[in-house]
């Protein structure tokens, strides 16, 4: 792949400014003032196996993904919920119940589509995506897994969004009491900077869909929290894990049989996939941190960009955590709507959130025989060509073994949509 000439090329710190330069003139136009909404969500309880705090999904995970992680390292949401947001989109997400409850997913999700529709009204920042040099353009195609500036931002807010909801299972363990105070106490302990400099991607992406999260938080004399030395080194070992796994591909491919870099990811891209692939192509002894957390002297001031989305997210997600009104709904039994929906060819993958999940259902879906004719990451809408309803129900097991929630119905819809932004006074 070129652009206009330009080979992709995998440089992170290029990158990290390329987007740093992009953002520091203003990356959210006006004043968040989102307004209230009702939103009905319904929910059930993770089951755990027999003998374990941790579901079937969430072992083999663990035993296959997060070597040397131990099963006792890891918290469990006790109850999975979805919801349809004011988007009209669906979503799934986790909440444990001796902590602060599904508010913390819901308002999550919300103030990341308040930072959305900003981003998309933000003209200037259009501006400044469409002058972008060939060079520059090739930089982010060499190095980020999304291509384009604003996918990028999107998936870095949602990210965000994710990091707070995760922790929120072990909200209990901290002195923060309410959705606000534990929010506040995220961004005023350095918890984002902790997991954009100690995860990975998949890491984070993966056990956020599982609903576990494999830390333990202390509490220090000054009210905030951090990692516990054991939480930073066993972070520290499975990303050191994850990145020889994919020098292990790389070295074999480019030594062992005389392939190019191009080449070797053409022919392991299922071993290197979307995220691998780039710790494949880092230098030995390198540990890749988030691109928003590198900094940067831009105009002679020190700039990053991690903080300028964590400080506006944590302000829309505390004004929506006080204006949000959701009200659980039962579950409904099998209908005859969804017996017949079984037979169609469309459903959702509600916690699909980037072009490595886009990757990853394609592959599970190609792997069984099943044409994808389309997915819409922005609706997390599937269309497959599945052969008849037994087809499409163990399609779907695959697909939970992967860490999603593939459904056919829409949950509850909102009865107050929230609008985009409201203009600043």
């Amino acid at each position: 792949m070129t652009t206009n000439g330009h080979e992709p090329r995998y440089d992170r710190r290029a990158a990290s400014r390329v987007l740093a330069v992009l953002a520091r003139p203003g990356l959210f136009e006006g004043t968040a003032n989102p307004a209230a909404a009702s939103i009905e969500y319904t929910c059930a309880p993770l089951r755990p196996e027999p003998g374990s705090h941790l579901t079937l999904s969430q072992r083999l995970y663990l035993e296959r993904f997060m070597r040397p992680c131990r099963a006792d390292q890891v918290t469990s949401a006790t109850h999975r919920i979805a919801w349809t947001d004011s988007d009209g989109i669906l979503n799934t997400g986790h909440f444990h119940s001796g902590g602060l409850g599904p508010i913390v997913p819901i308002a999550t999700r919300e103030a990341v589509l308040v930072l959305w529709h900003q981003l998309g009204a933000n003209t200037a920042l259009a501006q400044r995506i469409s002058s972008l040099t060939d060079r520059e353009r090739a930089v982010l195609a060499g190095t980020t897994t999304d291509h384009e500036p604003l996918d990028i931002f999107r998936v870095g807010i949602e990210a965000c969004g994710r990091a707070l909801a995760q922790h929120a299972l072990l909200a209990r363990w901290t002195p923060y009491r309410t959705p606000v105070e534990f929010a506040l106490g995220m961004r005023d302990s350095g918890l984002y900077s902790a997991v954009a400099t100690r995860w990975f991607w998949e890491l984070q992406a993966s056990s956020y869909r599982r609903g576990m999260i494999a830390v333990t938080l202390t509490t220090q004399p000054d009210g905030t929290v951090r990692y516990s030395a054991e939480s930073v080194a066993t972070l520290r070992a499975m990303k050191d894990m994850t990145i020889e796994d994919a020098h292990r591909v790389m070295r074999r491919a480019t030594h062992s049989e005389g392939l190019g870099i191009a080449e070797a990811i053409a022919k392991y891209h299922d071993e290197l996939d979307l995220i691998s692939r780039q710790y494949a192509l880092l230098p030995p002894g390198t540990r890749p941190a988030c691109l928003a957390a590198m900094p940067h002297q831009l105009d002679g001031a020190h700039y990053s960009l991690l903080p300028l989305v964590v400080d506006r997210f944590t302000e829309v997600f505390t004004t929506l955590a006080d204006r949000l009104r959701i009200t659980e709904t039962p579950v409904e039994t099998a209908s005859a709507t969804a017996e017949l929906a079984a037979a169609e060819q469309i459903f959702y993958v509600p916690d699909m959130t980037c072009k490595h999940c886009v990757r990853t259902i394609t592959g599970v879906l190609e792997s069984m025989d099943i044409g994808v004719h389309d997915i819409d990451l922005i609706s997390k809408r599937v269309c497959a060509e599945f052969r008849s309803p037994r087809n499409r129900q163990r399609a779907f097991e695959a697909l939970r073994d992967s860490g999603y929630n593939p459904t056919v119905d829409l949950p509850a819809s909102t009865e107050t949509p929230l609008p985009a932004t409201e203009p600043a006074v």
